[in-house]
């Protein structure tokens, strides 16, 4: 079979490889869709701490069931599915709480472990879910809005609250598209008025350009000089956190998504004069996954307008090349591995 390996920093490539044989409670699954993920093309240009070599990449994807054994779900060869991607031990002090999210020997595909990135490949049963009629693209997009959904579930968003998200990539939209749904009023954050653009057309309450508008000037014409009730940082900068503690209310929320590389230096004093409540968020649950399923269901979301480009497996280099040189016109990528 078809399957995609990082060799090492900057070289991909597309090789054959032995098709995997399910084992006891496992499914066997053909690939159609994966999303080329950040830490996808971190991977790729040798900036992901976590990832060894060589690696197939990928944990955005969606599947056909091939075989599978008579299972409580009712899963049955030939359904649409998508997957769980971060296998967690089971045993450590966070699973053992039901933080399996948090799980402290995580190994996420395509990063810890092999990925989604070949025509073939076995999962648990535990880990997959119906599509429940949706089609093989939507669902290779249900992981990266989980990332977001979890996020703003950790901070309780409320339909009252003004919410401000600093980063337009696609886990910032996700996030904001997470927090319309729970209908919050929205402003969004960017430098590329490409990314903005994209955010009204989700639905975006407002949009800033930081590049050319003061934010702080902005956030305090926007809340009446009070502050947001949360931030939402999807940037993983340094320079973007520090906006979010000056632009959050007094007692406000701020949300950290993005995976700074960074130390960043602040008066931690800030966080006890406002009283803010800092909260990180890492992966999803399971109960995420099935809370997108329905909500993309329900046609209360477009996710297919995140979708900038779509590549064949035959040409996935030429795809993180792409994204590589992003200029900010790319939201979401998708390999398509085989089709519907």
């Amino acid at each position: 079979m078809k399957t995609v390996l990082i060799n090492k920093p900057f070289e991909i490539s597309v090789v054959d490889t032995d098709k995997p044989a399910p084992g006891e409670r496992e499914a066997l699954l053909q690939i159609m869709y994966c999303g080329v993920c950040g830490a996808d093309v971190a991977s790729f240009t040798g900036n992901q701490p976590f990832t060894t070599y060589p690696r197939i990449p990928g944990h955005e994807f969606s599947a056909k069931i091939v075989e599978i054994p008579e299972n409580s779900k009712g899963l049955k060869a030939g359904d649409i599915v998508t997957c769980n991607p971060y296998f967690n031990c089971g045993s450590c002090y966070s699973c053992k709480r039901g933080f399996v999210n948090c799980c402290t020997d995580n190994q996420t595909m395509g990063v810890q472990r092999d990925g989604s990135f070949r025509e073939y490949i076995v999962m648990p049963i535990e880990r997959i879910y119906p599509g429940k009629g949706l089609s093989a693209k939507e669902l290779a997009l249900v992981e990266p809005f989980t990332i977001g959904w979890h996020a703003l579930n950790r901070t309780e968003v409320k339909a009252s609250d003004k919410v401000l998200v600093i980063g337009a990539g696609p886990i910032g939209l996700f996030a904001t598209i997470s927090a319309l749904a729970k209908g919050a009023s929205v402003y969004v954050v960017d430098i590329l008025d490409g990314r903005l653009e994209k955010a009204l057309s989700f639905g975006a309450t407002g949009v800033i350009n930081s590049s050319k508008t003061d934010l702080l000037e902005e956030t305090k014409k926007i809340t009446d000089g009070n502050g947001f009730d949360v931030c939402v940082e999807a940037c993983g900068s340094s320079v973007t956190f520090l906006n979010c503690i000056d632009c959050a209310a007094f007692a406000g929320k701020i949300i950290l998504i993005g995976n700074g590389k960074k130390e960043t230096n602040f008066l931690h004093s800030v966080l006890l004069k406002k009283e803010l409540n800092v909260f990180g968020s890492r992966n999803s649950y399971p109960a995420d996954f099935k809370a997108v399923i329905d909500l993309i269901s329900s046609g209360k979301v477009n996710v297919m307008d995140m979708v900038s480009a779509v590549y064949p497996i035959d040409d996935t280099a030429t795809a993180f090349d792409a994204l590589v040189h992003n200029d900010g016109s790319l939201s979401k990528v998708l390999i398509e591995v085989n089709k519907e």
